[in-house]
């Protein structure tokens, strides 16, 4: 039975040339369905990365998968498979373009803030400031410190006054002569004191006036304010800078 159950060598040779044909006949197989697919994979990423077109310098219309390097100074269209547009590519800035265009937006930045500024002072102030009452009263207060300190001063200039006098006096004795070096260094140091009080009785005057210029223009300002103004629309260069009292 072991030798019916043998089988001869052509049937072998048989069997394995038909498994060949079948290994072969599958690949070939494969190679038929991936090459099927690769075009429409190729379309599909076409048709994802869009085409772009442009009219170049000399009038021509170009077309290509990708940006055109011969349009880079100008807009570039990106259309979808259908010819719509999709977006639309700017050109691409020269070094000296973005460079000003920085500029520009710089400068939009600093306006937008000096505006948002603006509309905050002005804003604090009617809060502030609701009438003009409110806005004298304020003046009357900031004034009168001022006030205070050079009264001050003037009662001292006139205690240094009182105490020359009899330096004079004790002076007149030595008429022609030497002075002591000891009444010489007093009426020197009355006089430097004066001095230094003439000095700042002239700081406080001009303290007074700043502080009356400040509230003047702001009290102009506020009275655009109450009368309807919008915060912010109100010229920079009239707006008063009396917030660092």
């Amino acid at each position: 039975m072991a030798l019916q159950r043998r089988r001869s060598p052509s049937t072998i040779a048989v069997q394995c040339a038909r498994r060949e044909v079948a290994l072969v006949g599958m690949a070939l197989f494969a190679v038929v369905v991936l090459c099927a697919h690769s075009p429409l994979r190729a379309q599909s990423k076409s048709n994802t990365a869009g085409i772009y077109t442009c009219v170049d310098d000399k009038g021509r219309t170009r077309t290509a998968d990708r940006p055109i390097a011969d349009c880079n100074d100008r807009e570039q269209r990106i259309l979808n498979s259908d010819g719509s547009i999709r977006r639309v590519l700017p050109p691409t800035l020269t070094p000296e373009e973005r460079a000003e265009r920085e500029v520009q937006e710089r400068r939009a930045a600093e306006e937008r803030a000096a505006l948002n500024d603006a509309v905050r002072r002005d804003r604090n102030l009617k809060s502030r400031f609701p009438d003009e009452a409110a806005h004298h009263r304020a003046r009357v207060s900031a004034l009168e410190s001022v006030r205070v300190a050079m009264r001050a001063s003037l009662q001292r200039m006139k205690e240094l006054e009182g105490e020359r006098r009899p330096l004079l006096e004790e002076a007149e004795f030595y008429r022609g002569r030497q002075l002591p070096s000891r009444l010489r260094q007093q009426l020197e140091a009355n006089e430097t004191s004066q001095a230094a009080q003439r000095d700042l009785i002239q700081t406080q005057e001009a303290e007074l006036a700043r502080i009356n210029s400040i509230y003047d223009a702001e009290l102009a300002h506020l009275r655009k304010l109450w009368n309807g103004a919008a915060p912010g629309s109100i010229s920079l260069v009239s707006a008063p800078q009396a917030e660092s009292r």
